[in-house]
């Protein structure tokens, strides 16, 4: 068996949402299952640094890694799949690699030579590329190159592909994810856009070993070695991927078609008989046979783009499997919320959570939301800017402070509840300056967080640059709101809850990016029971 590290290339042509990263995700989760050490890497083609300074109706959510990386959605599902935290060199944009070439370029690192696309673009990225089989224990490193091939801004990335094919040999190997369209007039499936698709992939050097076709229709057998022929690979390396009722159906019809045989054979790599996917079955029976269901409202003000929430939603998913229980999302509207008709709202939902964001927009909508859960004893779970609503709306409605609000909102606020960290107030570049990643957060005996994480000191990854106002903790604490969490080092509060209700939460971090498959995160799958038993009774 061979000791260097393996590189796995995934592609994707004709239309960009193919599934790429699912793709990377899957495979990576068989080999993972079959005892070998896995990590994914995503490879953005946009100019922007990092996904923070994205407007999330550009790109979706932003996930935060422990290290502090704002990163790309994709990273979200690796570890989902995998249950293996991912880093900053998890996520290379263009925008990076241009920063850091231009870097050294003033640094006179280059010797004065010109500074060209090839080889030094390239050269920066193949470094990225083979910096996690460096510094991790990892097998296998899948790289997902993001885009379509033949956009102009991917091409240095098939570029550094095709010099690393070369360089490693047989070590390296390409899958390319493309789809094969089904002409409802004519009643077949088309195999051309593949072929022109792989020709555009060969044109650049590049030519893939395993083509992995997204279909509606299952792909017959003749289609497969039509594709085989016309494109170069071995017909066992013509893969179908039908669309699935779940992303998390995914690494099974994967397993069926056996991707990941094909990939350790093109590498020379043993193939284990034993594919532990056990748990992995035992979460997705739990997900597709729930003993009941509860409608759960998310308040945000992105909820026409469900991507903006990815985290979120899919947390409620492991926590729902947990608890034998289907989760239906009502994605609210905050701008459509008002205290005239929060009771036709909310009233058949047995929970709500209250989404992070940033700015005004929507912000009096959430906080209607929020006094309607804490009076009507609703389970209430409040996620970064969440939270600061519900330490607004009880600084409001039970304090009687009438105008509280956060200087985010209100600069000129009497009452400034929420306000700007200090370490935040001499910034003025935006992106990578809040508070991100990990901190520790120590958590109150007797409380209800001490309760759910059954723990004292637990780690949560942040995203903020406003915190409550500790000037106004002692007030807080008669009328009944509890700081159950806070951070060790600053004095921070993490965590808010009510003493005289079943369950209301606000968290200061966001829970969500820390939830997988093999271990759903205690205060969605707290959250979730709570929200069953007022549905229980309800009834």
């Amino acid at each position: 068996m061979s000791s260097s590290v393996k590189y796995i290339f995934v592609t994707g042509g004709v239309t960009s949402s193919l599934g790429k990263g699912i793709l990377a995700a899957s495979l990576a989760k068989l080999l993972q299952a079959r005892n070998y050490t896995v990590t994914i890497q995503k490879l953005d083609p946009y100019i922007n640094v990092d996904p923070g300074t994205l407007n999330p109706y550009e790109h979706g959510e932003c996930f935060v890694t422990d290290d502090g990386a704002e990163s790309d959605l994709d990273l979200g599902h690796y570890e989902r799949f995998l249950n293996i935290p991912t880093s900053q060199a998890n996520n290379v944009t263009t925008g990076r690699i241009y920063q850091s070439v231009i870097e050294k370029e003033r640094r006179g690192d280059y010797l004065g030579k010109t500074v060209q696309i090839i080889p030094h673009i390239t050269d920066e990225i193949k470094t990225r590329i083979k910096l996690l089989g460096k510094t991790g224990n990892y097998k296998f490193v899948i790289t997902e190159i993001g885009g379509t091939v033949g956009d102009i801004e991917s091409l240095p990335y098939i570029e550094a592909v095709r010099q690393l094919k070369w360089e490693l040999g047989s070590d390296a190997m390409v899958i390319h994810l493309t789809l094969v369209p089904y002409l409802s007039t004519t009643g077949e499936l088309k195999t051309k856009p593949t072929q022109h698709s792989v020709k555009l992939l060969l044109e650049y050097g590049v030519q893939p070993e395993i083509l992995v076709c997204r279909t509606e229709h299952a792909l017959n057998r003749d289609i497969k070695n039509k594709i085989a022929l016309f494109c170069n690979v071995a017909p066992n390396a013509v893969i179908e991927a039908r669309d699935a009722s779940t992303i998390y159906e995914v690494p099974l019809l994967m397993e069926e078609e056996q991707l990941d045989i094909v990939v350790l054979n093109q590498l020379n790599m043993p193939v284990s008989q034993n594919l532990d996917l056990v748990k992995w079955k035992d979460f997705l029976y739990k997900f597709k046979n729930p003993k009941q269901e509860v409608r759960i409202g998310l308040v945000g003000k992105y909820v026409e783009l469900k991507e903006a929430y990815k985290s979120i939603s899919e947390s409620f998913i492991h926590a729902g499997a947990a608890n034998d229980c289907k989760v239906t999302i009502e994605w609210i509207h905050s701008e459509s919320i008002s205290d005239d008709n929060v009771n036709e709202k909310f009233k058949n939902l047995l929970g709500i959570l209250v989404a992070p964001g940033f700015g005004q927009r929507g912000i009096e909508g959430k906080i209607s939301a929020i006094k309607y859960a804490r009076e009507n004893k609703i389970p209430f779970l409040g996620v970064c800017l969440g939270m600061q609503c519900a330490v607004i709306e009880f600084a409001r409605n039970v304090l009687g402070l009438k105008d509280a609000n956060s200087t985010e909102m209100d600069l000129t606020t009497t009452n400034p509840v929420i306000d700007l960290l200090e370490t935040q107030k001499k910034i003025i570049n935006k992106g990578g300056t809040m508070r991100l990643g990990s901190y520790p957060c120590n958590l109150l005996e007797g409380t209800k967080a001490m309760g759910i994480y059954k723990q004292q000191k637990i780690n949560e990854r942040h995203r903020h640059r406003y915190e409550f106002n500790n000037n106004y903790l002692a007030d807080f604490e008669k009328a009944g709101m509890t700081a159950s969490g806070i951070n060790p080092d600053g004095g921070l509060v993490e965590i808010v809850e009510l003493q005289n209700h079943p369950w209301f939460v606000g968290v200061q971090f966001h829970p969500e990016y820390k939830s997988t498959v093999a271990m759903p995160h205690p205060l969605f799958e707290s959250f979730v029971k709570a929200a069953i038993e007022k549905g229980e009774t309800v009834h």
